[in-house]
Formats: structure tokens, C-alpha cells, sequence
């Protein structure tokens, strides 16, 4: 063992000296709740992201492929299906599912009550997956028999609580055209997707009877829905599938469908940053406060190292290897913190939210490894750094003057 590291050992585990425990007891608190912040931070910041991705994305899908128009609203015009269209979309290597659906604006009359809403129109190749993960009660449309599905409706608990409805209720739907048409519906499933952009708005039902309504030819639909198997590479698949597109064919993604959900996700990145800006900087002056102080009490031990010829960065690995001692044992308690309670939010979800505000019901977390390795190595090598400049301090100390103060 070299001359710093065997009088850090001594100064760390040997020393019995009071005066900068508290101080170096504070700073090891300061950097472990610092860390278990960060920790928590980044795994609730990630946790909202999913989340709410995946919920945005399991009703909308990632890309939706629709005719080229001037029409803006709910109601897509019609164009062909092409098995061969299809073929070549899915030969794209991110694109994972892809089905055909339409949509058509209607209103809901209820108990007295009326709703305006979008009928969103799919067939039996749609996948319910998602949807089955977010049923309140009943069941997904059934496609077994064709004459039935086309009377059978699914609506959010919003749109339920609203207009006093249940499973199991008919309901007449009114669709303005020309001629107005109306349709008595039943309502197989109430489910809860916990974003007020679709919640309010979709309800679903057979694609077959918005192609009634809009007396379409059989193989005409509204558009697809394209799902990828990696969403953070969504631009990349959506410039893949236009090239696969005819010009009477445009896609939009779900950031262009949904972007304000989108844009408020990406302000939680720079509030993060910030976050892990300002934890930092309180380890350091923590650290920076003990180093300081543990420098001041061994003014006269300074004295007699240099004294006897000890060099002034020799000095200050002791310091620096003592205070490297008591960040790692500030990071093994944040770590410990930060983990704890977020494994324990994971099993839990003991800790709530409003979902009017925040689209879920509980603090969703998700932990990276990767994540929490790169914020250990940070904040560690970060607060050495730092310590090297108050560490100089010694530097000053005159030996003659150390020794006196003795």
C-alpha cells in the first residue's frame, strides 16, 4: 500500500477524532439522498413515458395510413384495400402489425343525455391485446357472427359515467349525412384508457357498419393502422412506409395525431436535466463542506508530513482517497434508497395520482440499469473532480506554522 492509501485507511477507519462527524456524517446523507433522488427521478420520469406511450399507442397505433385529400376531419374518405399494398408495407423491417379501420363522427343519445363522439370502425384481424388490458367490464366486440358484431358497440368510462350508462345498454347513435341515419347499438364493454384525447372522443364498433353507412364498396376501408416493433425508430419506419406508398396514399404518426401529449413528454427530459443538475451540485458541496473541514482538523498532521518531505499532492490523495471513502458509502445508501422505493412503487403502486391531470391512476416507474450504473460513475467521478480544487488547500499550509498550531 502506497503512503496516501495506507493514511487515508488510517484517517478513515482508525481516526477518533469528533469534530468532523457530523459534517462528514451530513455530507454522506447529502450525496446518498441525492442519488436516491436522481435514481427515482429518471425511473418515474421513464415510467411516465411508457406509460403513456403505450397507452396512446395501443389505441392509435404508431402510424396510421390514410387517402390523400383536403379532408381534415373524422370522417376519411374510402379507398380500396390492396393485399398487394399490405405485402409491401409489412416487408418493412420495423413494422410489426398492420390493420385496416375507419372512422365516422356520430352522436350517442342516452338516458336523456346526449355525447358526441368518433365511431372508430375495425375488423377481426384487429389486435385487442391492449384494449382487453384496460376493460372496466364486458367483453371486446365479438366477430363471430357478422349480422350481430355490426350491433355491437365498446365506450369508454367517460363517456359511460356521462351519459349513465352500463354493459349491457342499447343505445341509439345518430349519424349526420345525407339522408341522417340512426342506429340502435348495444354495449358490450366499457373500457378505460386513461387519456382524455381518446377517452372523450373514440368509441368502437364493426368496421362493416361504417361501410354500410357510408355505402362503400366491400373492399373499401378508411385507412391502417401500422404498428412498429420500435417506437424510438418511428421516424425512420414512417419514411420507410412512404416510400412504399401510391400517391393517392399519405401516413401520419402519432406524434402528428397527438402532439401536445407528445410535446409535454419531451419538457419532462429538460426538467430531468435540471433535476439531475441541482442533486449534483448539492453532493458536491456537501462534499466539499466535510473535505474542507476534515483539511482544517489535520493542520498540524499536514505540518509533520511535510516536514518530513512528503510532497503536497501526496497529501492530497489522502484526503481525496478519505473522501472517495465516504462518497462510495453515500452511493451504496442511495442506491439502496433509490431502488428500495422504487421496487417497492412497483409492487405497490402505493403511491397515487389524479389520472384527470396525469393520465394514470399511480407513479409508474421504470428502472434502467444502465440508468443507475451511469449515475453512479457520474456522481462519483464528478465530486472527485470538484474535491481536487478545495484539496489544494494544502498547498498553503506552512509547515512551520501547522506544527505551532499544534
Amino acid at each position: 500500500m502506497n503512503f496516501a492509501g495506507f493514511i487515508s485507511s488510517r484517517i478513515t477507519f482508525k481516526s477518533k477524532r469528533t469534530f468532523s462527524k457530523l459534517i462528514v456524517r451530513i455530507a454522506i446523507i447529502g450525496i446518498m439522498l441525492g442519488l436516491g433522488v436522481m435514481i427515482l427521478s429518471l425511473a418515474v420520469i421513464k415510467g411516465f413515458k411508457q406509460e403513456i406511450r403505450e397507452k396512446v399507442r395501443g389505441f392509435g397505433s404508431d402510424i396510421q395510413i390514410v387517402k390523400t385529400d383536403n379532408n381534415v376531419s373524422y370522417e376519411k374518405s374510402g379507398f380500396a384495400d390492396s393485399a398487394a399494398l399490405v405485402k409491401d408495407i409489412k416487408s418493412v423491417n420495423l413494422v410489426d402489425a398492420l390493420y385496416p379501420y375507419a372512422t365516422k363522427p356520430g352522436i350517442i343519445k342516452a338516458n336523456n343525455e346526449i355525447e358526441g363522439v368518433v365511431l372508430k370502425g375495425v375488423d377481426k384481424t384487429y389486435n385487442w391485446d391492449y384494449i382487453k388490458k384496460t376493460l372496466i367490464s364486458g367483453s371486446v366486440i365479438n366477430f363471430t357472427d357478422t349480422t350481430d358484431v355490426q350491433l355491437q358497440i365498446m365506450v369508454s368510462q367517460t363517456i359511460a359515467d356521462r351519459l349513465k350508462l352500463k354493459t349491457g345498454d342499447d343505445v341509439i347513435m345518430y349519424f349526420v349525412q345525407n339522408p341522417p341515419r340512426k342506429r340502435k347499438l348495444k354495449i358490450v364493454g366499457i373500457f378505460n384508457i386513461g387519456v382524455d384525447e381518446v377517452d372523450k372522443t373514440f368509441v368502437i364498433g364493426d368496421l362493416a357498419l361504417i361501410k354500410r353507412l357510408n355505402d362503400w364498396t366491400k373492399g373499401e376501408i378508411g385507412g391502417y393502422e401500422v404498428r412498429i416493433s420500435d417506437f424510438d425508430k418511428l421516424n425512420l419506419a414512417a419514411d420507410a412506409i412512404d416510400n412504399k406508398l401510391p400517391i393517392k396514399l399519405k401516413s401520419y404518426t402519432i406524434l402528428d395525431n397527438y402532439p401536445t401529449i407528445f410535446e409535454w413528454l419531451n419538457m419532462l427530459d429538460v426538467n430531468t436535466i435540471v433535476m439531475l443538475v441541482l442533486m449534483i451540485a448539492v453532493a458536491v458541496i456537501n462534499m466539499i463542506s466535510a473535505l474542507l473541514i476534515m483539511i482544517l482538523e489535520r493542520t498540524a498532521m499536514i505540518g509533520i508530513f511535510k516536514a518530513m518531505g512528503a510532497g503536497n499532492w501526496a497529501i492530497q490523495k489522502i484526503f481525496l482517497y478519505n473522501a472517495a471513502f465516504l462518497i462510495g458509502v453515500g452511493l451504496l445508501l442511495g442506491n439502496a434508497l433509490g431502488l428500495g422505493l422504487g421496487y417497492f412503487q412497483q409492487q405497490t403502486h402505493f403511491f397515487k395520482l389524479d389520472q384527470a391531470s396525469y393520465y394514470m391512476t399511480f407513479v409508474p416507474i421504470k428502472i434502467v440499469w444502465t440508468d443507475v450504473i451511469l449515475l453512479n460513475i457520474g456522481t462519483l467521478v464528478t465530486c472527485l473532480l470538484v474535491l481536487i480544487i478545495p484539496s489544494t488547500l494544502v498547498t498553503r499550509i506552512s509547515p512551520v506554522k501547522a506544527i505551532r498550531f499544534k
